[in-house]
């Protein structure tokens, strides 16, 4: 496994009824489910995917069902990392400092990445989301796309967020 190199840029986010700003460093996403859907990567995926790796540094953590995440990952200049369960989503996160990163993801082996990541975003896609991500998401999306675009225009949430 090859050691993750620190995010050149970072993004920095206002979050309402934070204190101070985050600054994100890295992105944590999951392959299937959220970026992909049986296996194949989501249309508009890859172009949002180039644009946010010149901010952050992008890793995806996927139990890889289908077997097909590096493949259709190898063009992309992300980080693929095979995981088999949760916890190894959740000791990732927190290597990183949790403060500094955004995790995106659909499943139950996601909620607890989301739980410890600065700002968690639940993807709601084409294989739907477990309910027990909903509660632990900072925000909640339709598709993998909304949540790229909020990490690439963070005003969104702050309409979202505001209170």
């Amino acid at each position: 496994m090859r050691k993750i190199k620190n995010a050149v840029h970072g993004t920095t986010i206002e979050m309402p009824g934070k204190k101070q700003p985050i600054r994100i460093e890295y992105v944590v996403v999951d392959f299937n489910g959220t970026l992909a859907t049986d296996g194949r990567l989501i249309r508009g995926v890859a172009a949002r995917l180039r644009k946010l790796v010149e901010q952050t540094t992008v890793i995806v953590m996927t139990a890889d069902t289908f077997g097909s995440a590096r493949r259709v990952l190898s063009r992309l200049p992300v980080e693929v990392r095979i995981v088999n369960h949760g916890s190894g989503k959740r000791r990732f996160v927190e290597s990183l400092g949790r403060r500094n990163v955004a995790a995106i993801g659909n499943g139950v082996n996601d909620v607890p990445m989301l739980r410890k990541a600065g700002l968690g975003i639940a993807v709601i896609g084409n294989e739907g989301a477990a309910g027990r991500l909903l509660y632990e998401a900072t925000v909640i999306v339709r598709d993998v796309n909304a949540a790229l675009d909020i990490l690439l225009k963070p005003k969104r949430l702050v309409a979202t967020l505001r209170q």
